[in-house]
């Protein structure tokens, strides 16, 4: 699991140094890291609903890196707008999250999985007991801004955005109904 989740790292690195990126670069770098990011944050809300099906309780232990690869591929697509897209001239980019909304949910994203990165070892679930548990219910915020904002950056051809709404709205569905089927019995 852990090697497919890096091989879209390693083929941007393999192909950088060939010189096959495409030719716009940076969009290509842009899409594949958010993109990637999208289907990690995606298959880690998806390990509790197959879990629950399966009754395959082990898959748990795929969620948390499933999340940090989540995360990884977020701080390489944020430092391809703060790096190549940007050149660190960060007084273009506080104009940029301002004037572009796409953006600004963009960033929303990002420091909400910052959050939920930096409160995922053993140490902080200790440090913040039940509040644990509440502070990584964020997951599901992420997801939603990330699909917006998905959605927000695509300026043609909507089908793809759709079905991450979709798919996002029927692993929501899911929680919904096991949480109306717990409150029943």
């Amino acid at each position: 699991m852990f090697g497919a989740a890096l091989l879209p790292a390693a083929s941007l690195i393999y192909w950088a140094s060939t010189g096959d990126l495409t030719a716009n670069p940076i969009d290509f770098i842009t899409d594949t890291t958010g993109t990637t990011a999208l289907v990690l944050l995606m298959l880690t809300l998806t390990v509790t609903p197959l879990r629950r099906v399966t009754g395959q309780n082990q898959l748990i232990k795929l969620r948390r890196m499933l999340g940090l690869l989540a995360f990884f591929y977020a701080c390489l697509h944020l430092s391809t707008w703060v790096v190549l897209d940007w050149f660190f001239d960060f007084e273009s980019m506080i104009a940029d999250v301002i004037d572009r909304p796409f953006i600004t949910l963009g960033m929303t994203t990002f420091l909400l999985l910052l959050s939920l990165a930096v409160t995922s070892t053993a140490g902080m679930i200790r440090r913040l007991g039940r509040r644990w548990q509440q502070v990584h219910r964020l997951v599901y915020l992420a997801a939603m801004t990330a699909v917006i904002h998905f959605w927000w950056v695509v300026k043609a051809d909507f089908r793809e955005p759709r079905l991450w709404a979709l798919a996002l709205s029927v692993l929501f569905g899911f929680r919904l109904w096991w949480a109306y089927q717990l409150r029943r019995t």
